[in-house]
C-alpha cells in the first residue's frame, strides 16, 4: 500500500470537506456577522463538539483503532467482527445515556463554558437541539475506525462534507423559513448540523456492509451482558481511561479559554472560532489526513514487533508533515489579512471584525507546526497502547497554556488565547517528539540536516512574497469586488504554491522522496 497516495486521498477528501466548510463559515459571517445571536450559536455548538472529542475522534478512536488493528493482525477477521460488535453495542448504549443526560444538563454545561453570553437561554436550547449530534458523529468514529483498519480511507475522509452540506442548506433555504413563522433564523443551522450527523452515519453503512463488517447492536438485556463480557471491551475501556483525562485535558483548555472569551467582550467568541475554522484548514488536510494514516499502520508494525518500519513510519510522517505545514504557517502569520478578508468580509461582517479576527489567526499561525506535529507524534505513542505518557504531558500543557494566558489575555484580549493554545501545542509537540527519541521508538533517518537547509530556503522565499502581497493590495477596500479579490488571492497562493514546490524541486527535494509503501 502506498502510503503517500492514502495520505494524499485523505487529505484531498478533506480539502473537500474544509472547502465546503469555507463556504458555510462566509454564509454565517455574511448572514449573522460576529454578534450575540453568533457567540450563542458558536457555545452551543462547542458543547456536543467537545464531547465529539471526547468520546469519538478522540478517546474513543485512540484507544479501539490500535485494538482492533492488532487483533486483526494476530487474531484474523473473526474475531476482530466479534470485538465490533460488543463495543458497538456498548458504546451505543453509552452514547444513548449521555444525550439525555446531555439535553436535561444544557443549562449547567452552557453556564460552565460560557457564563457570560448575552444571549444565555437561546445558548441552551440551541444546546439542546444540537447535542444528539454527539450520538451520531461518535457513531460515525466507530465506522471510520473499522473502515480505516481496513485501509479503507475513502468514505470516513468524505463524510464531514455532508455536515457542510446540510449547514448551507439550512442557511440557504431553512433560515428564510424560519425568518418567515417568526423563529429567529440561527434556529435553523442548528437543525442542519443534526440532520449532517444524521447522514455522515447514514453513509457509512453501506461502505462497513460490502466488508462485512457492519456492527451488530445487541438491544436486548442478554447481548447487552455479553458484550460486557467481551474482553476486547475491557481493554478497549481500560485504554479509554488515560485517554479519556489527556483528551478531557484538552478540551478543558478550550473551555476555559471559551469561558474568558466570552467574558472578554460581544463578538470575542465569534472572531475565535473563524480564527479556529482557518487554522483547521491546514491541521485538518495535514495532521489529521496523516493521523488517520498512520495509525493503523503504526499498530499493526507493533503487533509484529517490527521496530524498523515503526521508526521509519514515523519519520516519514515528520519530514512530509514538514514540507506541507511550514509554508502554511507562514502564511497564516504574514497572510492573514488577506485570508480572513477574501473569505469572511461580507454582509454583517465588517472591518473591524476582519481585524480582530486576523489577530486570533496569528496567535494560531505561531503555535500550528505544534497543532500539525502533534497528530502524527501523538500515535507513536497510541499505537504502543501507551496513552498515559501523552496524558502526563497534555496536563502539564494545560497548566502551561493557562498561565500563558495570564500573561496574553490582559496584553492581547481574545488573540492572547489563541496565541497561549499555540505555543502549548508547540510545547506539546516537542515533548512528544523528545519522548519517542529518549525511548528509542523513533531513530530519525540520515539526512534531516539538508531537507531543513531545503525547506527553508523555499520557505523563506514563500514568506516573503506572501508579506509583499498582503500589504501591496488593498483587501479590505476590495469589497466591492469580491471577484476581483478572490482572483488576485487564488493568484497569489497559487503562485506561491508553484514557487515553493519548483524551489524544492531545484533544490533536490521531489514527490517520489515520501512514495512509501507500507
Amino acid at each position: 500500500m502506498n502510503l503517500f497516495k492514502a495520505a494524499s486521498t485523505v487529505s484531498l477528501l478533506t480539502l473537500a470537506s474544509r472547502i465546503t466548510g469555507l463556504v458555510r463559515d462566509q454564509l454565517m459571517a455574511g448572514a449573522f456577522g460576529a454578534s450575540a445571536w453568533t457567540d450563542a450559536f458558536n457555545v452551543a455548538f462547542r458543547i456536543p463538539n467537545l464531547l465529539r472529542r471526547l468520546f469519538a475522534e478522540g478517546a474513543f478512536s485512540q484507544a479501539f483503532v490500535p485494538i482492533l488493528a492488532a487483533t486483526r493482525e494476530r487474531d484474523g477477521d473473526a474475531a476482530t467482527h466479534q470485538l465490533i460488535n460488543a463495543v458497538a453495542t456498548m458504546l451505543f448504549w453509552a452514547l444513548a445515556a449521555t444525550v439525555v443526560v446531555g439535553i436535561i444538563g444544557a443549562p449547567l454545561l452552557v453556564l460552565a463554558i460560557g457564563s457570560g453570553l448575552a444571549r444565555f437561554d437561546d445558548a441552551v436550547q440551541l444546546t439542546r437541539w444540537m447535542f444528539p449530534y454527539i450520538g451520531f458523529m461518535s457513531l460515525v468514529a466507530l465506522a471510520g475506525g473499522i473502515l480505516n483498519t481496513w485501509r479503507q480511507f475513502t468514505v470516513p475522509a468524505l463524510t464531514p462534507v455532508l455536515l457542510n452540506i446540510a449547514w448551507i442548506v439550512a442557511a440557504v433555504w431553512l433560515a428564510p423559513v424560519f425568518q418567515r413563522h417568526g423563529i429567529e433564523p440561527i434556529y435553523a443551522i442548528a437543525v442542519g448540523v443534526l440532520v449532517g450527523g444524521v447522514l455522515q452515519l447514514a453513509v457509512q453503512v453501506p461502505a462497513l456492509a460490502r466488508l462485512g463488517a457492519l456492527p451488530r447492536i445487541g438491544l436486548l438485556p442478554a447481548s447487552i451482558k455479553a458484550a460486557w463480557h467481551h474482553p476486547g471491551v475491557h481493554r478497549v475501556l481500560k485504554q479509554m481511561a488515560p485517554a479519556l483525562v489527556g483528551v478531557s485535558v484538552a478540551q478543558l483548555s478550550l473551555l476555559i479559554n471559551t469561558q474568558i472569551a466570552s467574558r472578554v467582550g460581544v463578538g470575542a467568541v465569534s472572531w475565535l472560532f473563524y480564527a479556529d475554522r482557518l487554522m483547521e484548514f491546514p491541521t485538518g488536510l495535514l495532521g489529521v489526513a496523516l493521523g488517520v494514516v498512520l495509525l493503523p499502520q503504526l499498530s499493526a508494525a507493533q503487533a509484529k514487533g517490527d521496530t524498523e518500519r515503526y521508526s521509519g513510519l514515523l519519520d516519514w510522517g515528520l519530514r512530509l508533515m514538514l514540507v506541507m505545514a511550514l509554508p502554511c504557517a507562514i502564511a497564516l502569520l504574514v497572510f492573514a489579512r488577506p485570508l480572513v478578508a477574501v473569505l469572511f468580509h461580507y454582509g454583517q461582517f465588517t472591518p473591524t471584525d476582519v481585524e480582530q479576527t486576523v489577530r486570533a489567526l496569528m496567535g494560531y499561525g505561531a503555535g500550528l507546526m505544534g497543532l500539525v506535529a502533534v497528530k502524527v507524534l501523538a500515535p507513536g505513542f497510541y499505537a504502543r497502547q501507551d496513552i498515559r505518557t501523552p496524558v502526563r504531558i497534555a496536563i502539564i500543557v494545560l497548566v502551561v497554556t493557562q498561565l500563558l494566558n495570564l500573561v496574553f489575555v490582559p496584553w492581547l484580549g481574545h488573540a492572547g488565547l489563541a496565541l497561549s493554545i499555540g505555543l502549548g501545542a508547540l510545547v506539546n509537540a516537542s515533548w512528544l517528539l523528545w519522548g519517542l527519541l529518549k525511548r528509542g521508538v523513533y531513530l530519525p533517518r540520515p539526512g534531516w540536516g539538508l531537507f531543513l537547509l531545503r525547506i527553508g530556503i523555499a520557505t523563506a522565499v514563500l514568506g516573503g512574497v506572501l508579506a509583499f502581497a498582503s500589504v501591496r493590495i488593498d483587501w479590505i477596500g476590495l469589497q466591492a469586488h469580491a471577484g476581483l479579490r478572490a482572483a488576485w488571492m487564488a493568484g497569489v497562493l497559487g503562485g506561491v504554491a508553484v514557487l515553493y514546490f519548483g524551489l524544492l524541486a531545484l533544490l533536490g527535494l521531489r514527490p517520489r522522496h515520501f512514495a512509501r509503501h507500507g
